[in-house]
């Protein structure tokens, strides 16, 4: 017998070799139906899969984020299947499960490029596959086997990949129908729980990533257990495209791009750069009751302070790489993280343990090579300004600043509308330590204290094994926007590696010297990406205490432009931000440029307004109208700040 222990501490018996789905069943039916993978000792694997010792058990289903990914790994194959039998002789590359969805990598063989005109004769080929029900059977097999049998198979790319870049032993395949993968799992046990498919997009990919290699044509998909979800899906990217942070950026002038200056190097325009400075004010006084001391660090430092660190090992290849000096013998490195200078700033002078907890804060620009084909607006650039941190603590104080941090990023989610998030716990995996610096002593206690802080703090997290940093755990917080999208924003890590990689240092009380723990933490995580998703999450309908515009004066006509101007300045005197729109047209193309640019509140002025000393106040969409006094006005505007930012009080 196996002893099955379940997420809410509950334990069943059952005989040796009983798989996930079984249990599944012997608890309802209906959740059997339901379930498309299970999480074995924190290990996500195939509900078919044998357990023959005691074991903790999850099981997951299509709403969970694991079972996502194996639902969406296996229609990856799905794909590939429909692919070789439509186009005899094609060439598969890497074909993964991504945050929503999936894609391959795939060359056919005359070269003939796959465009989204072909989508639907392979979508229908797909739901064709996947109604033959075909079981996806697991098979180990020795790598020169796996060699011989897809170069039998013509597959050039896989055959390099085995050859490259597995280690020697057993590797393991992947069969459905009439089609073979490599791959890890895991994936569904059956073809036939996939009963909606919808091809998103077609582009191109290099082999391996490089620029030298083959290019590939990568198509995208996303796939779901009932035609329903489809649809509610298909209905949320339409409402995603009215709120691309692009679109709605070029339209409120908040930053731009510049192929001259570019790609991925964001201009933040005048509007944008206000609104991200009130972004920074908003966590300085956040964090200043807690002790943070900001500082600015240069935007490159010496390689050799990045080869310390660890980062340029793990890093270096997604960095942009050395600059040498033209006349010493020297190179330094775009910086790609601010940590290492933050270490070379406690090392500047002898510490005590009366100076610690020990916290550097700065909103460092760091700069990271992202491959051209994956930027993306401000979510994927090629530099980014962290709202960094890190607190240099004692042993015993790493619980109570964790706990702080966690405040400040509760804080500033509320203060931003983010309610709904969850917190998850990313460890790393046991089972590939070669990813990851320092003992296991070292990494059992990092992960003991996260554990701990968010238990004390009464956060629910889940764990996610192998999202560690490579120099130690985090904790990143999860938010969900207005449309139910999943983006990854605070973060805080437990660091005992670079401390130590820096020999740094503090006289303790009994006046040994000890190493201070590292706390690494991000709120925002970086202005770019949190401007983006708070962009889309409002629909560019930012708080007014944060809007570049908060009210815009509409004259009805240039006889009015003087009153106008007396308006603006009396509202400006009162901190208000105003623009005025004197452009000679309209009012009702004013209203509606101005909806446009999203300011929340319009004021219209003209004869009666003008003669009686009045505003008449119109809501952006279309909302309430009224008139009324200036001074009345502007108490409301401010009334309502002061009420959206009484959080940070």
């Amino acid at each position: 017998m196996v002893k099955i222990t379940f997420p809410d501490g509950s334990i069943r018996e059952y005989e040796q070799g009983v798989t996930g789905l079984q249990i599944a069943e012997s608890i309802s039916p209906a959740l059997a139906r339901n379930v498309v993978s299970c999480g074995v000792n924190g290990v996500t694997t195939e509900l078919n899969r044998p357990i023959n010792e005691d074991a903790t058990i999850a099981l997951y289903k299509f709403e969970d984020e694991e079972g996502k990914h194996t639902f969406w790994h296996s229609s990856a194959h799905l794909l590939a299947e429909a692919l070789k039998e439509l186009y005899p002789g094609i060439q598969f590359g890497f074909g993964p499960a991504i945050e929503n969805g999936f894609f391959y990598d795939v060359q056919t063989a005359d070269g003939t490029p796959i465009s989204e005109n072909d989508f639907p004769k392979i979508e229908k080929k797909m739901l064709e596959l996947a109604r033959k029900d075909s079981p996806i059977v697991r098979r180990n097999v020795a790598k020169d086997d796996a060699v011989k049998e897809f170069k039998a198979d013509g597959q050039t790319y896989k055959v390099e990949h085995i050859v490259e870049d597995l280690e020697d032993g057993t590797i393991s395949t992947y069969s459905q129908g009439n089609f073979t993968d490599l791959c890890r799992g895991p994936h569904l046990v059956s073809t036939g729980a996939i009963k909606a498919v919808k091809l998103t997009s077609v582009a191109g990919a290099f082999w391996r990533g490089d620029s030298n290699s083959d290019q590939l044509t990568r198509i995208y998909g996303i796939t779901f257990p009932k035609k329903k979800m489809l649809d509610e899906y298909l209905v949320m990217l339409e409402e995603a495209k009215k709120r691309d942070h692009r679109k709605i950026g070029k339209e409120m002038e908040l930053f731009m791009f510049s192929d001259r200056v570019g790609k991925g190097l964001p201009i933040w325009l005048p509007k944008g750069t206000q609104m991200r400075l009130r972004l920074q004010e908003v966590l300085r006084k956040l964090q200043r009751p807690y002790g943070y001391q900001e500082v600015i660090t240069p935007g490159i430092g010496g390689k050799n302070l990045y080869i310390t660190s660890g980062h340029y090992a793990h890093y270096g290849k997604d960095s942009f790489q050395p600059i040498q000096t033209p006349e010493e013998d020297e190179e330094y490195m775009l910086k790609p993280m601010n940590c290492p200078h933050h270490c070379e700033i406690f090392a500047s002078r002898p510490r005590s343990y009366k100076d610690l907890p020990l916290r550097i804060a700065e909103f460092g620009t760091v700069f990271r090579y992202e491959k051209s084909g994956e930027l993306h607006g401000l979510t994927r650039v090629r530099t980014f300004t962290q709202d960094d941190a890190h607190l240099f603590v004692r042993p015993e104080q790493v619980k109570k600043e964790f706990e702080d941090v966690i405040d400040i990023i509760q804080k500033v989610f509320t203060t931003f509308g983010f309610e709904n998030y969850e917190a998850q716990i990313s460890l790393r995996d046991p089972a590939d330590k070669e990813k990851y610096i320092g003992s296991d002593d070292v990494w059992e206690e990092s992960e003991n204290a996260i554990k701990e802080a968010c238990k004390e703090k009464g956060l629910k997290a889940r764990v996610e094994i192998g999202e560690a940093a490579f120099y130690g755990p985090k904790l990143d917080f999860m938010v969900k926007d207005a449309i139910g999208r999943r983006w990854q924003l605070g973060t805080i890590q437990v660091d005992y590696n670079l401390p130590n990689r820096f020999k740094l240092e503090y006289t303790a009380e009994d006046n040994t010297k000890q190493t201070p723990v590292m706390i690494h933490r991000a709120p925002f995580g970086s202005l770019e990406r949190f401007t983006a998703v708070l962009i889309e999450h409002t629909a560019g309908h930012f708080p007014l205490w944060l809007t570049p515009d908060q009210v815009a004066i509409l004259p009805i006509s240039e006889k009015y432009n003087g009153y106008a101007e007396k308006v603006k300045s009396f509202l400006e005197d009162k901190g208000i931000r105003v623009l005025l729109d004197d452009r000679n047209e309209k009012i009702g193309r004013k209203i509606r440029d101005n909806e446009l640019k999203r300011v929340p509140y319009m004021i219209i002025v003209g004869e009666q307004e003008e003669a009686k000393g009045l505003v008449s106040m119109r809501v952006q969409g279309g909302g309430e109208q009224a008139t009324m006094p200036m001074a009345d006005f502007a108490k409301r505007i401010n009334d309502e700040v002061s009420g959206q930012l009484k959080n940070l009080d």
